[in-house]
């Protein structure tokens, strides 16, 4: 009996027309499009986007060139090069990530014990060709110059969850 009754099932095609049905509930419903350039969607407080290098107040850069980035990157995509400064002080000299390898997951931000590398809001960037993704020193320091008041912000938000 069983055997007929998924012969009629199929013969039928029922499933075809259950999935019809399912469209054409879906195809007269109000539809939820967003008109991406001029409509943006929240953004989450943690989200992670572009890195930047951050400085302190009275400019110097924060990085120590402990290189705990570098070590706990899992897609291998931060590179420093450091020396010692006149003052005895280590300071980055190269510090280069290739976002074509990193995979945003954010293991450099949570290892540096100055808050010197942050990933910020930022999504909206391209690259035409993959050098055009690999950023220097002095292009994420000019990052983090430009939005630190921004990073700042984000950063005090979520400093009771860290």
């Amino acid at each position: 009996m069983e055997a007929v009754r998924n012969f009629f099932s199929s013969f039928m095609l029922k499933e075809m027309l259950e999935g019809l049905r399912l469209t054409g509930r879906y195809f007269f419903a109000r539809k939820v499009t967003l008109l991406y350039p001029e409509e943006k969607t929240p953004m989450s407080p943690r989200f992670r986007g572009l890195h930047a290098l951050r400085r302190y107040p009275n400019g110097e850069e924060r990085c120590i060139a402990c290189k705990l980035c570098e070590a706990v990157c899992p897609a291998l995509a931060i590179s420093i090069e450091s020396a010692e400064r006149e003052d005895g002080t280590r300071r980055t000299t190269r510090y280069d990530i290739d976002l074509t390898k990193c995979i945003f997951c954010g293991f450099c931000e949570e290892s540096c014990p100055v808050d010197s590398i942050v990933e910020t809001h930022i999504h909206e960037y391209h690259g035409e060709k993959r050098g055009d993704l690999y950023f220097t020193k002095e292009m994420l320091l000019a990052i983090g110059d430009r939005y630190e008041k921004e990073i700042a912000a984000n950063r005090e938000v979520d400093a009771r969850y860290r």
